[in-house]
């Protein structure tokens, strides 16, 4: 599924850029095109203009003076100035009949070559036309006159060459940027499924996990309930004990929802929350005084120190929570006369919250796990304390939410610590 969404990404990616590289490109071609067909246009005007004006044009009548008596064709030549350097020209003179009467040429070109390119000008006879003759790109211009035709001739190739080389390097080019951009394209399309597959596979992991945490009560429940109507006949008072079966995993399960809802209702009002500036340190040592007796009656030592006066922006119930997700795991999961330790402290311009316990500690290949929803590196044991995986996960949502982090370090038989880590909210 994933690769298909990936491969229909990248195909649509490469259509789009395609088509603005083919509109660009194109673009780019038709306004050389233009530019480079009205130069020559203007140039081609000019040469006809000349041509149609020469001595060659009244008959061919030869120069006096210093021209020493050339042939017309190698007058009219002398004359052109620049057109003579930018381009090769010639002129031909025709009769109504379109026969050759007369040349105009600065170069050598035989009879044949004059006739071929009076050939393609009759056919063809109009202000502006063009034609390929002995691998030579020639523009002409056709002027009418009173006993017949004068047809000017320009050598166009050079610009036509750079038509021709402005295609092969768009190809070319256009076949380098494909190929890259389809590499670069085929990477971060990856990269940005990867995110999608990575919430795809948490979230049929936290369907399976939701399914089989609610099927064992609703097993137990059924039992249970199967065992009373089983002993129809019995009083309320002796079927206590199964009564309690089901009020206690009715229990676990309505905690279990509730955690669930919760969890969603994190998600989706992130955007909605109203947050204020509060006091965590009055809201941390409200929760000591909760926990405090609960603790001691577990037989464990709790120490803390807290910094007062430290202001956070959020909102104080869920820090509390956090607070006491963090110390009720400190508790479920320490040793007989183990200790738990609380600090709380401004460091540099954040406000740190560290809560440490005694114990078995978390394996290493387990700590970056531990804030995954129903994720425990002791399942049994987690079962046993009532615990489903969910409380480090909700802990987790609400310091990020509060643009705060949340990590855990663990030494194995030693000492685990949760550090949660909050922006401080500087007084004004």
């Amino acid at each position: 599924m994933f690769n298909r969404l990936r491969n229909r990404f990248l195909l649509m990616n490469m259509v789009i850029i395609t088509i603005i590289m083919l509109v660009a490109f194109a673009s780019i071609y038709i306004i050389t095109y233009q530019n480079t067909k009205r130069d020559i246009d203007m140039e081609l005007h000019r040469v006809a203009d000349f041509y149609h004006k020469g001595d060659f044009m009244n008959g061919g009548k030869q120069r006096q003076g210093q021209d020493g008596g050339r042939p017309p064709q190698q007058m009219a030549g002398d004359d052109m100035g620049p057109f003579a350097e930018r381009s090769v020209s010639f002129g031909l003179r025709t009769d109504a009949d379109w026969n050759l009467l007369q040349a105009d040429s600065r170069y050598d070109m035989d009879d044949e070559f004059y006739a071929a390119a009076l050939k393609k000008a009759e056919a063809k006879p109009v202000k502006s036309g063009r034609f390929t003759l002995s691998d030579t790109r020639w523009a002409y211009s056709v002027e009418p006159g009173p006993s017949g035709y004068t047809v000017s001739y320009m050598d166009v190739t050079a610009q036509q060459k750079i038509l021709t080389n402005l295609v092969y390097a768009f190809s070319a080019v256009a076949l380098v940027m494909l190929a890259v951009i389809y590499a670069t394209s085929r990477y971060f399309a990856g990269r940005s499924i990867a995110p999608v597959r990575d919430a795809f596979d948490k979230q049929k992991r936290f369907i399976a996990d939701a399914s089989h945490e609610l099927k064992t009560p609703l097993a137990v429940i059924n039992t249970n309930a199967d065992v009373l109507l089983a002993n129809e006949g019995e009083t309320i008072a002796s079927q206590a004990k199964w009564l309690h079966h089901i009020k206690s995993e009715t229990e676990r399960m309505k905690t279990l929802t509730n955690d669930l809802l919760y969890l969603t209702e994190m998600e989706d009002a992130r955007s909605r929350t109203i947050f204020v500036p509060f006091d965590v340190s009055d809201a941390a040592e409200g929760v000591l005084l909760t926990m405090e007796a609960v603790i001691f009656e577990q037989d464990l030592t709790l120490s803390y120190d807290i910094e007062p006066g430290l202001t956070a922006f959020g909102s104080a119930e869920q820090i509390k929570q956090v607070v006491m997700i963090l110390l009720d795991n400190a508790s479920k999961y320490n040793e007989s006369q183990g200790e738990i330790a609380l600090t709380l402290k401004k460091q540099h311009h954040q406000i740190q919250l560290a809560v440490s316990n005694t114990g078995a500690g978390i394996p290493a290949e387990h700590v970056d796990r531990i804030f995954d929803r129903f994720y425990r590196a002791d399942a049994s044991r987690s079962r046993k304390q009532g615990g489903y995986g969910l409380g480090l996960a909700i802990a987790k949502s609400i310091v990020e939410q509060h643009r705060g982090r949340i990590s855990a370090k663990s030494v194995p038989g030693e000492r685990t610590t949760f550090t949660v880590t909050l922006p401080l909210e500087t007084k004004k």
